[in-house]
């Protein structure tokens, strides 16, 4: 499961593909749609990034339930460990604003490039490959006191918490609320059948041997009980601004903070919000 940026255009090119395809064959067109789905795009990072690229170290770690090498940055050198998780087709050190904050209030900050992702290995990457990255980073640096996950990383550390993982607070921004409604969104812009939807899911389902429902966050909301903090803008045009209250709508202990104008990604580097998350994790 990936989760696709709904203000990047998809070139007419692909979605003549696409429809091209389905005209020959349902199974055809799925199949390339789901290549689509999982084919993240790199992008060279921006400057802000570069201190964090410079400075932290950098080593790889072996995933062994997927059987991929994944590059891993590690900053600051603090008691406490705070692990960040990027979103769908960003990068280590996306979250460097944040990350500095962190570590100037004493965290060792680990954050990773997900599989197919930055320098890390392989070609596709779903949010069952995050789950998977942050379970086994726990294991390796002997645990996490915060999270924050960004859009499809907020996703994933929800996700991972159901499934274990120990935090003592969980901060997502941008975050989706719903697998269903992403394929839903994702084929609608590629101009296909909702009877693709469908199709995608079945075969989702079988390669995970497991429900898509089952990684609805708001669904894993539902049970966690330590402190979670919900941020979204309302012009975010790549996750809509209603997933935040929904989430927040299920969890026991939320805080929410809605912004205006910071789209998706700017939100990341805002000064207000990166105070707001050290706050609430210190």
């Amino acid at each position: 499961m990936s989760q696709k940026n709904t203000n990047q255009e998809i070139p007419s090119s692909i979605i003549k593909t696409a429809q091209f395809l389905e005209k020959l064959s349902p199974k055809l067109a799925t199949d390339f749609a789901i290549k689509l789905f999982t084919t993240p795009l790199k992008h060279k990072p921006p400057k802000r990034e570069e201190p964090m690229e410079q400075n932290a170290k950098q080593i790889f770690v072996h995933i062994p339930k997927i059987n991929k090498k994944i590059r891993v940055f590690e900053y600051g050198n603090g008691p406490r460990k705070a692990l960040l998780v990027h979103g769908w087709s960003g990068r280590g050190t996306q979250l460097v604003s944040i990350a500095e904050a962190l570590r100037k209030e004493g965290f060792a900050v680990i954050s990773f490039d997900a599989p197919a992702h930055g320098k890390s290995e392989g070609k596709v990457s779903y949010m069952t490959m995050f789950i998977e990255c942050i379970l086994e980073l726990e294991k390796v640096y002997g645990g996490f006191e915060v999270a924050v996950g960004h859009s499809l990383g907020g996703m994933s550390v929800m996700n991972s918490l159901k499934r274990g993982l120990t935090l003592q607070k969980a901060v997502i921004v941008g975050s989706g609320d719903v697998v269903h409604d992403i394929f839903e969104e994702f084929i609608s812009r590629l101009g296909l059948k909702p009877t693709i939807i469908d199709r995608m899911k079945k075969k989702f389902e079988k390669r995970f041997s497991d429900k898509l429902t089952n990684y609805d966050v708001f669904e894993a909301a539902k049970n966690i009980d330590i402190p979670v903090f919900v941020i979204h803008d309302t012009q975010d045009q790549d996750v809509p601004v209603e997933c935040a209250y929904h989430i927040y709508k299920h969890l026991k202990n939320g805080k929410l903070l809605i912004t205006e104008g910071l789209g998706h990604r700017k939100i990341l580097g805002d000064k207000t919000v990166v105070q707001e998350i050290v706050s609430f994790v210190v």
